[in-house]
């Protein structure tokens, strides 16, 4: 073993070194398909029921096993849970990746690695661990085709010593994690203990990076956002839903079919829902039409080059205005992209997806409590509105895992809209389908089976009037369109409102959406602390815009919007929303690299935007 003091003394004065608590990114570098998922999860859960607020971020490769991957924990006793960009603490396992990922490390981090790598003579500024990981194995597991499986314990363990994680809770994680499974859960432990016993013997500790025991974790839960969004869509009634399989969103659908299967039975052993996997997105999304024609709370859940090919279902929906639900979790695109990376990519296409003018309300969570509470909040708008609703997660969000507030059981009635029964048509003796009576721009409807002849089923996707008969008169289709904007204006008062943090003494604003929220909180911080610059805050949740949106602009000099793609997607919306004169207000700060964004970014390229 090859070790130096950079790392315990960077932070040092007077030559007295300063432990590091509770504040560190480990990244373990394995390969796809070497059973690191469940390693890195006890990891991650271990540190988490020690009370130390954590995060974790998977980079994996979307094509084959065996190629590199990447997971990062955070543990932040500030709560701060965005990627971190500097990593602290890295377990180097994969031969293909070791060199580059130790070149990339800054002075004084620490390198825990497989012997046979041979990685100390890279550098001398860092501190380096060697573990004989093969010797170790070998003993606890005599079947040679697990270990590379039971191999990935071993650094559990090691790291455990070496940062003070307590054993006690690392077996309550793996317990939890083969819940099912006993012997593969003594098996696993034992791996552990093994890294755990052979880094008390062999190894001493050079690092400055410890793990102690906090309370900032009592009483929340660790949930990826795709199983918090199935949760959510149950809750809010949905009956049917269709999908194709594509990541990042496939774990939503697989997550809800478990999900139904236990709570959704009825007493006669039958299911109250119907899950399909369709043949491709284009018949996905036409199934969710067709059960919103038919009364059912619908959905479907895709991703990029899905939304791409429920466009002409999309204009069907709005033109026809039957209600369905969309969950877009977004990644890098054009074409195939990068699909196991993050992004905000799809916010401008989907916001007008179709062809002739179309505009769609969408939500925003950045949480997982939000992904549960919005699914509520989407099936009730696209009922109410009679439209389509999409809820923008992304990949980050939707397959990581994130610490939450249980979710609060809801108690709020659906809103199934402006819906007429059969006594209602019988006080009214008819009604016209697309007729604004209100002024709201919603028409009333009827649902097939209502028992009654003036009860209308019809909807026509081509030109129509009012009472939803064929028209091509330019007075009808003109009436139409405006009455349907109408309705897009009405729903402004109805999204969910966007989140703000003002004192309104700050001339520099921030917006931000979805998961650039938890760099932003930090980024914020950053500013005021290391440049003494307070900034106001606006946390986007809904389009359309609110008029908060509209002040929060007026308001500031200076307003930057932080988004994940290139074309500063979300600006661009903003820009067609306000009035003309505040447009030279806003700025852009893009990112468009796949990994989750990380809060130093945001701070440098504002700081050099400002000048300074």
């Amino acid at each position: 073993m090859a070790t130096t003091d950079v790392a315990f003394h960077r932070a040092t004065e007077g030559g007295e070194p300063t432990r590091v608590v509770n504040n560190m990114s480990i990244q373990v570098a394995t390969v796809n398909g070497s059973g690191s998922q469940s390693s890195n999860t006890v990891l991650l859960r271990s540190i988490f029921q020690m009370g130390v607020p954590v995060s974790g971020k998977n980079l994996f490769p979307s094509n084959i096993a065996g190629l590199p991957t990447w997971y990062t924990i955070r543990a932040n006793k500030d709560g701060y849970i965005a990627r971190k960009k500097e990593i602290d603490f890295l377990v180097a396992m994969n031969p293909e990746t070791a060199h580059e990922d130790v070149m990339s490390l800054a002075p004084g981090a620490a390198v825990l690695y497989d012997e046979p790598l041979n990685l100390h003579a890279l550098r001398n500024d860092l501190v380096f661990y060697s573990v004989p990981y093969d010797k170790l194995v070998a003993p606890v597991c005599p079947e040679a085709k697990l270990r590379k499986l039971v191999k990935n314990m071993i650094y559990v363990g090691v790291v455990a010593k070496l940062l003070g994680i307590d054993m006690a809770e690392v077996e309550k994680a793996i317990r939890k994690q083969f819940a099912k499974k006993a012997k593969a859960a003594n098996l696993n432990l034992a791996a552990v203990q093994a890294g755990f016993d052979y880094a008390a013997s062999s190894l001493t500790k050079n690092d400055p990076y410890f793990v102690q025991r906090m309370d900032k974790t009592q009483g929340k839960i660790i949930i990826d956002g795709n199983a918090a969004a199935a949760l959510g869509c149950m809750f809010a009634g949905v009956t049917v839903a269709s999908w194709y399989p594509i990541t990042p969103s496939s774990s939503l659908p697989e997550s809800l079919i478990e999900y139904m299967k236990r709570f959704r039975i009825g007493k006669d052993g039958k299911a109250t829902f119907a899950i399909v996997q369709a043949e491709d997105e284009l018949a996905a999304i036409g199934m969710v039409v067709g059960a919103g024609w038919a009364g059912a709370r619908a959905m479907t859940a895709t991703a990029g080059p899905g939304i791409s090919l429920m466009s002409e279902f999309a204009g069907l929906a709005y033109y026809t205005e039957v209600p369905g639900v969309i969950w877009n979790i977004q990644r890098v695109g054009p074409s195939t992209g990068l699909p196991t990376r993050t992004s905000q990519g799809d916010i401008l296409p989907t916001a007008f997806l179709s062809h002739g003018d179309t505009k769609h309300i969408m939500l925003i969570p950045c949480s997982a409590e939000e992904c549960f509470s919005m699914a509520q909040d989407a099936f009730d708008l696209a009922e109410k509105f009679q439209t389509l609703v999409f809820v923008m997660s992304d990949l980050d969000l939707g397959m990581n895992n994130w610490m939450s507030d249980p979710f609060p059981y809801p108690e709020k009635p659906l809103d199934r809209g402006k819906v007429l029964s059969k006594e209602d048509l019988s006080r009214l003796g008819s009604f016209a389908r697309y007729k604004d009576v209100d002024g709201d721009g919603i028409g009333y409807r009827t649902l097939p089976g209502t028992d009654h002849p003036a009860a209308a089923y019809f909807a026509r996707g081509s030109g129509h009037n009012e009472k939803s008969q064929y028209s091509e008169r330019p007075d009808d289709f003109e009436r139409n369109l405006e009455r349907l904007n109408r309705k897009f204006e009405t729903a402004r008062s109805f999204v969910p409102r966007p989140e703000v943090a003002a004192n309104g003494k700050s001339n520099i604003g921030i917006i931000g959406y979805g998961t650039s929220h938890w760099a932003l909180i930090e980024s914020r911080d950053q500013l005021r602390k290391e440049y003494n610059i307070a900034t106001d805050y606006l946390r986007l949740r809904a389009y359309p815009f609110t008029r908060e949106v509209h002040d929060f602009i007026e308001q500031h000099e200076r307003v930057y919007v932080v988004e994940q793609n290139r074309d500063a997607q979300m600006q661009s919306l903003l820009k067609l929303d306000i009035k003309p004169s505040l447009v030279t207000r806003l700025r852009s700060i893009a990112h468009i690299h796949g990994l989750p964004l990380d809060a130093r970014s945001v701070t440098d390229e504002l700081m050099t935007m400002e000048g300074k």
